[in-house]
């Protein structure tokens, strides 16, 4: 009896050490090229109603941006962490979104901050291989997850806010003025 409730209480503690487990509510996928990625990603943007925080490598996708443009214009709280590529990414469309008063900051701490992924409401997590940009909705093979479960949410909101702590405000580098800097610490 000693022995069955030591291993009951053992296993009660390894299993409340787990990160909880959840159900999704429900799970879409689109593939690209052409398989409706960024539609769908616009539609999901269309939905929100408090927040929207995303993560992205790379944001070229002016219908990606103009949807988050329009939440931020609907009320919704938008805010953007890109990779400090999108200082100097010719087609990026972070000057779009800070020109729009959408708060966007830049993740420099890493090597490259590669992440995709935007979470809607606290319980919507878009993620996968796709990049919001034109060449993923139209050239590459690339995949887009849509998740309802809100216990995953929150972990992807936890992770995105780790990431903001040490992430500083976007403002566009300009290809000459970082030539020059390099010049000069040379």
């Amino acid at each position: 009896m000693e022995k069955s409730f030591s291993a009951l209480a053992t296993l009660l503690v390894v299993v409340g050490c787990a990160p909880p487990s959840s159900t999704p509510q429900g799970v879409q996928v689109y593939f690209s090229p052409h398989g409706g990625a960024t539609e769908a990603v616009v539609n999901a943007l269309a939905h929100a109603t408090n927040s929207v925080l995303v993560q992205a490598y790379s944001l070229t996708s002016a219908p990606i941006a103009k949807a988050l443009v329009d939440a931020h214009h609907r009320g919704v709280r938008v805010h953007v962490l890109l990779d400090a590529s999108q200082r100097t990414e010719k087609y990026s469309e972070a000057d779009f979104l800070e020109h729009s008063e959408v708060p966007t900051l830049i993740d420099a701490q890493h090597a490259i901050a590669h992440n995709k992924i935007i979470i809607i409401d606290d319980y919507l997590t878009l993620t996968g291989s796709f990049n919001f940009t034109k060449a993923a909705e139209e050239k590459n093979a690339e995949n887009l997850l849509v998740i309802n479960d809100p216990s995953l949410a929150r972990r992807y909101v936890d992770n995105w806010h780790a990431h903001e702590a040490h992430s500083q405000s976007y403002n566009r580098e300009q290809k000459s003025e970082a030539k020059r800097t390099k010049k000069i610490l040379m």
